[in-house]
């Protein structure tokens, strides 16, 4: 093989190929978007729709743990005594609501 043939040339583009094809592969294998010819990125297929369900899914993750705390309080308020939990419901009643009623 000399350098200034055409099997160099020929040997140069198929290197340059296949390293593009494998650069790719482990793009997509990955999750990152793909690389044309001329240098622009392609996102992958339903790319938009992964990023929605993650929002949604933080969303759902936020109310998860508001309701659980919620959850956790009447749990505290069913097996209380009642004595006590009469008297947590009225300290956490408004304090100007209370002063109205005197």
């Amino acid at each position: 093989m000399s350098w200034g043939g055409p099997e160099f040339v020929i040997w140069i583009v198929a290197i340059s190929s296949g390293a593009w094809l494998f650069n790719n592969w482990i793009r997509a294998r990955h999750g990152y978007a793909l690389e044309d010819e001329w240098g622009g990125k392609t996102e992958r297929a339903g790319h938009s729709e992964t990023r929605e369900l993650r929002t949604e899914n933080e969303e759902l993750r936020e109310q998860l743990a508001h309701f659980s705390d919620r959850v956790k309080v009447l749990e505290r308020i069913v097996t209380d005594k009642g004595l006590t939990v009469a008297a947590q419901i009225e300290a956490l009643r408004d304090p100007t609501e209370q002063e109205n009623r005197k």
